[in-house]
């Protein structure tokens, strides 16, 4: 699937594959012209996507065929056992987590998830938590606590579920009650934005020592649609609100409220999995290894401080 501003690559390979069909009907040598259009397909990709707008990186951050959290347990792990329930009889299907191994490193992988289907995205509530599943995410994080598992989590979440249920089953406190406890923690975390990182919901995973956010995804405390229609009346305004509310990498990165940026494939991670994978993988374990000396108290320490920091003004 591509998007609006995709189309004039779109018109570019579309005459690349006319060229090779005549050439193969034909018989002529249309190398050269072919290469020709490939070369400008190349540039032309690269000056696009190193000069996108915040709406359109959003438009990456939100496609369907955007790796998620399964594929990236394939594509970076090996022996992944996963852990079911919070204990309390449910077991939420937007949150998934288990062991597993980042080449020789055992780490505790929790993430949210979203379909790429109807019929899975309603088995995952599109990526949406209930309180069962932030209490099942906090229930893995102990358990890694307790036997020393480095922590992982991959982000993509258009927030917390805000249905009715959710309320009563105690969203808000579930939230606060990970934000206590990650904090708390005697093991390094590690969190990256894989997509979308919208609100409570994406902080519940992401109290950590390094919060990483892929290159086209964005963190966001709401929505730019939600914002829009808090501040305009006019969720049609979302443009103007995903650049006011600096939620891509580099904006993320100038204010302290990320550690880094991983790389995406030329396109975006839905158009090279195996090279996003790899990228994703040799920046988790770059960061792991960066805490690896630290004590316990050194790593509440170094959690503690990383978020006093954020939001501080300049007078």
């Amino acid at each position: 699937m591509k998007l609006d501003f995709e189309k004039p690559i779109t018109k570019i390979e579309e005459k690349i594959e006319e060229l090779k069909k005549m050439s193969e009907e034909s018989g002529m040598d249309l190398s050269k012209e072919i290469a020709v259009f490939e070369q400008q397909s190349q540039e032309y990709k690269k000056e696009l996507y190193e000069n996108l707008k915040p709406v359109q990186k959003l438009q990456i951050a939100r496609h369907p065929n955007r790796p998620n959290f399964l594929d990236y347990i394939n594509l970076i792990t090996t022996d992944f056992v996963e852990m079911h329930g919070d204990r309390e009889g449910t077991d939420d299907r937007a949150i998934i987590g288990g062991v597993a191994r980042i080449d020789d490193t055992p780490v505790m992988i929790v993430g949210t998830v979203k379909g790429k289907s109807t019929k899975e995205n309603l088995e995952y509530n599109f990526g949406m938590p209930q309180p069962e599943g932030y209490r099942k995410a906090l229930r893995l994080f102990e358990h890694a606590n307790r036997f020393g598992l480095p922590i992982v989590t991959l982000i993509d979440t258009p927030g917390a579920y805000p249905g009715i249920k959710a309320e009563e089953h105690g969203q808000g406190i579930a939230i606060a009650v990970n934000l206590k406890e990650m904090a708390k923690l005697e093991v390094p975390v590690i969190a990256v934005i894989t997509g979308e990182g919208c609100s409570g919901g994406a902080l519940g995973l992401a109290v950590a020592n390094k919060v990483l956010v892929l290159e086209h995804a964005y963190y966001t405390v709401i929505s730019p649609e939600g914002c829009a229609s808090i501040l305009w009346r006019d969720a049609s305004k979302a443009s103007e609100a995903a650049e006011a509310l600096k939620i891509t990498g580099p904006d993320l990165l100038k204010n302290n409220i990320i550690d880094g940026i991983v790389k995406e494939p030329l396109g975006g991670a839905h158009y090279d999995y195996e090279a996003m994978g790899e990228e994703l993988k040799k920046e988790i374990l770059k960061s792991l290894k960066e805490f690896k000396n630290f004590t316990p108290q050194q790593l509440k320490d170094d959690r503690y401080n990383k978020f006093r920091r954020m939001g501080v003004f300049n007078s």
